[in-house]
């Protein structure tokens, strides 16, 4: 059974644009539907899952999106997210907090060097870790996660300001699958995931990449995500996995999914 934690959406709103989602959405949250729809996800995920939740903090609304909270592994090992924004740098201690009482080794980066956690770094099936660089993450983070944790790394570049995480335009899913959103990497990276990956990569289209289907939250062969087209859904049904679409339009509007509300620890 997989552990995720998610933080309440206390004090979630978009108050400031840091990537071309949130631009035209500063101060268009409906809260009240906030809160509703992230419970939705914490109850679908909590039958199937245990969730723990990290106390929200008033000043920090993205603090909701979890995922960036750090990157964790299977050895009770975390490095903490140290953020490119001004407007999330401070969630960085708080984080910090919580994995240090939850006893967990905490691994620290270079200083200066930025990293966005799970955002940015994703482990497939086979325990292979993805790392993007790009807008968020920078690329010299990759070689110091790879030694830190003694964990294979396969690295690619994200090129578009909209795809500016990688969990916004790569899934890992079981079997060895993948979703992902070719136009979110360089040339070099999509020729990476096609050769690695083969026909286990599911390419999705421009209408997918828009709703975030690649934000999605995989718990063996079940997928929740926020909206996935009929074609995607057709598809992943053939390789035996079930879609579970979840309502987080409000999260949308700051530029974040399903897979960004949580953190699988």
């Amino acid at each position: 059974m997989k552990t995720f934690l998610m933080c309440e959406p206390t004090y979630f709103e978009v108050s400031y644009s840091i990537n071309p989602w949130m631009t035209a959405n500063i101060g268009r949250v409906d809260k009240q539907l906030a809160r509703k729809q992230w419970q939705a996800l914490h109850d679908t995920l909590s039958r199937k899952s245990i969730i723990k939740l990290i106390e929200p903090i008033d000043g920090l609304p993205d603090m909701v999106f979890t995922a960036n909270a750090g990157l964790v592994n299977n050895k009770h090992e975390v490095i903490v997210s140290t953020f490119r924004h001004p407007e999330r740098q401070g969630e960085s201690a708080y984080f910090n907090q919580y994995f240090m009482d939850a006893h967990y080794r905490v691994i620290p980066l270079s200083q200066n060097i930025i990293f966005e956690g799970a955002g940015d770094a994703l482990f497939d099936s086979g325990g292979e870790l993805w790392i993007a660089s790009g807008p968020r993450s920078d690329e010299a983070a990759i070689t110091e996660i790879a030694s830190a944790m003694q964990v294979q790394v396969n690295a690619l570049t994200l090129v578009d300001p909209r795809w500016y995480h990688l969990d916004t335009a790569f899934c890992p899913l079981s079997d060895g699958y993948v979703v992902v959103y070719e136009k979110a990497f360089t040339a070099e990276s999509a020729s990476k995931i096609r050769q690695i990956f083969g026909n286990k990569a599911i390419w999705i289209s421009d209408e997918d990449a828009c709703n975030f289907a690649c934000n999605a939250i995989c718990t063996d062969h079940e997928i929740i995500l926020y909206r996935a087209s009929s074609e995607l859904q057709s598809t992943l049904r053939q390789l035996n996995f079930s879609v579970v679409e979840i309502d987080v339009s409000e999260f949308m509007r700051s530029g974040g999914s399903c897979k960004c509300l949580t953190l699988e620890i």
